[in-house]
């Protein structure tokens, strides 16, 4: 489990973020799949014979996905989204309940059955939480273990149920807003903790419920299992002890030494006496809990021990890990066989009558037979070896070349995935982010639409990055990181809002194609486009019900008494979303993000239903995308001088310094020197403060150069209009070339930028 930030609002630093994030996620056309490798599996078998069974799986892309199992296939039939970090471990708690746990610090509860939808969500752990374990018998009883060295005994139908009608908290205050999202806790439970992925909302649950803690972990704990009845629980992690403790108080009851590394795997009998565990020291190690003993101990793997799963008597337990290889030992007789290897670490493994499910760090599951029943059948067929009870004696049998021949070649069938982003580079025109993925393909992604543009195969990523490298100079706007397979793509205030391009040169019909396009402001206005229509939509049908005019604008007078904030007066009461801005409703985007209450959440773009406001999404996307509303920006300016060339006689425009957007064209400061040199203006035409009048382009400091000049019509001397150049460190400008790419790429100076000028005779 690496140590990096989570997709939501905390980055790598323990410092806290001013103003909330918001993130979004984008999908890829088949969201069936998954697209990050599967850290946890649970099979669903319903009591009435004809019904489907299920298998759960829950991955590293953040989401869980429900699988309708036929004979040699499956189907997805619901994917559970609202985590905004991996999923690490997933159990079925009586008939129904799906509850999952994330590195997002949090449990959550589902109904196996339904579409999707999170029903509670649970914030007791302070660092990511690894591990889950449930009784099978006593159905409400659910443990969580995590890097904090916090283990939490859960009764989930109380954590889950209102104690009582007559709580102060109901239970719409607890969804706050989000129909089935992350956000299920009151105001009231809030509390201040110093966490070390920076989530500071710490809550004790709805109605008042808080966990049992079982205190004694002083370092991460990876691994937990319980036993049928709930009586007996244990735990293990980074501490390589074994701890065994009783579920329903809390109380230590022993402790287990004998492994050397960490332990990731645990495994109980259903009675509670023998124990299972498997380590990072490769070793897996029987223990009977009634003499607090180790009985046996079997050297199977030549690498860390990640995955277990018995037979219902526990007579024999399937294995595998780090070493890409599944294993079946016979606990009694300590014969071991090779079923099968694969191409990525095993994570999890899960028995299903005769055939096991294995999940990898790939991001398709494989079915392999197993033979559950009756695995004695498997070692009839030869080929097995005795398990050593020393670490190095397999290794050294592997190092020998002797390693035993697989059982299997190929899976019964596979449940494919979509190959994960390992690589990135956003282009220098911050609008397009190159991707490479496991599979090697290589494409072009638009994040201001969040589709696929090109898709290039499996080409040289770097070579093609060189293909694509553009001299322009624009800010970054956004952020990006692969850790949930996909682009995530981070937009944080005020930065966000540092890019803008003309309205040409973003091809938008409609628009004058001198007018300034906030990059930032068009992409918000494009990811909540569904949410605007669903909130008219219901603001409409709840004025006609109350007989009410509606005021036009509704948000909350925090957003609107910001002092600090400016209007973006290009954009007033522009709620078109254009084109370069409109996302696929095939391939749609999730958003992360939290607003005052209630913790980060994520939902796909047209889920949102129109209810959520600011206790949901930061007050600062409201505010723009509802107001027109920017938060004051760095300087998007540029200073410069302009001066004849060296031994031109042509006459000098002006004394000291010009100053126009950084997104200017060279060929505007052309127009701006053939009108003072064919014009010959006076120097009257300037006002007292030093500014060209608006006609030139708006009040500048110092003297400027306006990018809305020139727009329409040619006048008459402009058919007689001389050729002019622009040069910068004595090199030629494209008319095309920004102010900011010629300071980035030419002037490359830290001092004011110098532009020199010449006339060029007889064109």
């Amino acid at each position: 489990m690496h140590r990096v930030g989570s997709a939501g609002n905390n980055g790598n630093s323990n410092r806290p973020r001013k103003e909330k994030r918001l993130t979004y996620v984008l999908n890829d056309i088949d969201d069936t799949k998954h697209c990050a490798g599967i850290n946890c599996l649970d099979v669903l078998k319903l009591s009435v014979s004809d019904a489907c069974n299920y298998l759960f799986t829950g991955s590293r892309d953040g989401t869980l996905k429900r699988w309708a199992l036929g004979e040699d296939a499956a189907t997805c039939s619901a994917t559970f989204e609202s985590h905004v970090d991996w999923v690490n471990d997933t159990v079925i708690a009586g008939d129904n309940t799906l509850v999952s746990c994330s590195s997002d610090t949090t449990l959550k509860t589902w109904n196996c059955l339904s579409d999707g939808t999170c029903t509670r969500t649970l914030r007791q752990h302070s660092d990511y939480v690894t591990c889950l374990a449930a009784a099978e018998k006593n159905t409400n009883v659910v443990a969580s273990g995590g890097l904090g060295g916090e283990v939490f005994v859960w009764d989930i139908e109380a954590a889950v149920t209102p104690l009582s009608k007559s709580s102060d908290v109901t239970e719409d205050d607890c969804s706050n807003g989000i129909n089935g999202s992350a956000n299920s806790l009151p105001i009231s439970g809030l509390r201040t903790i110093s966490s070390s992925n920076c989530i500071t909302a710490h809550t004790t649950q709805c109605h008042g419920y808080v966990p049992i803690a079982a205190k004694g972990h002083k370092e991460s704990v990876y691994a937990l299992a319980m036993n049928d009845n709930g009586t007996l629980l244990v735990s293990g992690g980074t501490e390589k002890v074994v701890r065994v403790w009783d579920p329903r108080t809390g109380s230590k009851t022993m402790k287990l030494r004998g492994h050397t590394d960490n332990i990731r795997a645990l495994l109980l009998d259903s009675t509670g006496r023998y124990c299972l565990s498997g380590s990072s020291d490769s070793m897996i190690r029987l223990w009977d809990l009634g003499q607090q003993r180790c009985v046996h101990s079997y050297a199977v793997h030549t690498d860390s021990v990640w995955a277990l799963a018995s037979t219902p008597t526990f007579s024999h337990v399937y294995s595998g890990g780090r070493d890409l290889s599944l294993y079946l030992t016979d606990l009694t007789t300590r014969e071991s066989l090779l079923l099968c290897t694969k191409e990525h670490p095993i994570l999890q493994v899960a028995l299903h009558d005769d055939s096991i499910w294995v999940a990898t760090t790939d991001s398709s599951v494989h079915r392999w037979s197993a033979e559950g029943r009756n695995p004695q059948k498997l070692f009839q067929r030869g080929g097995s070896f005795l398990a050593g009870n020393l670490s190095f004696s397999r290794a050294r049998v592997s190092l020998e070349g002797s390693t035993p021949a697989p059982v299997y070649k190929e899976p019964i069938f596979t449940i494919p995935g979509t190959p994960a982003i390992v690589q990135h580079e956003i282009l220098n025109n911050r609008r397009h982010v190159l991707t490479k993925d496991t599979a090697g393909s290589v494409k072009l992604w638009e994040v201001t639409r969040g589709v696929v543009i090109e898709d290039y195969g499996q080409v040289s990523f770097d070579e093609k990055k060189e293909q694509l490298l553009e001299m322009v100079s624009i800010p970054a706007w956004f952020t990006v990181d692969t850790r949930l397979g996909s682009l995530s793509v981070h937009l944080d205030t005020p930065q966000c809002f540092s890019a803008e391009m003309y309205s040409a040169d973003l091809n938008i019909t409609g628009k004058p194609e001198d007018d300034k396009v906030n990059l930032a402001r068009e992409t918000l206005k494009g990811l909540l486009a569904h949410w605007m229509t669903k909130r008219r939509q219901r603001s409409v049908s709840q004025a006609s019900a109350n007989g009410d005019v509606l005021s036009g604008k509704d948000i909350t007078a925090r957003s609107l008494a910001h002092s600090r904030i400016e209007v973006d007066g290009n954009a007033e009461n522009d709620s078109m979303v254009y084109l370069p801005f409109e996302f696929s409703t095939v391939s749609t985007p999730s958003i992360i993000t939290e607003g005052s209450q209630g913790g980060p959440w994520r939902k796909k773009i047209t889920d949102l239903d129109g209810t959520e406001d600011e206790k949901d999404f930061p007050w600062w996307v409201l505010d723009c995308v509802l107001n027109n509303r920017l938060p004051p920006r760095e300087n998007t300016k540029c200073s410069f001088h302009l001066h004849p060339c060296e031994g031109s006689a042509v006459q000098i425009l002006t004394q000291g310094k010009l100053s126009a957007p950084r997104i200017l064209r060279i060929h505007k400061v052309v127009n701006y020197v053939i009108e003072k040199l064919v014009l010959d203006k006076p120097i009257d035409s300037v006002n007292t403060d030093g500014t060209f009048a608006p006609g030139l382009g708006g009040q500048l400091q110092h003297s400027a150069v306006g990018d809305g000049s020139f727009r329409s019509g040619l006048k008459s001397w402009q058919k007689l209009r001389p050729s002019v150049e622009i040069l910068c460190n004595n090199q030629l400008l494209s008319p095309d070339t920004s102010l900011a790419t010629v300071r980035a790429y030419i002037w490359k100076k830290p001092e004011d930028l110098v532009l020199n000028y010449r006339v060029i005779q007889g064109r």
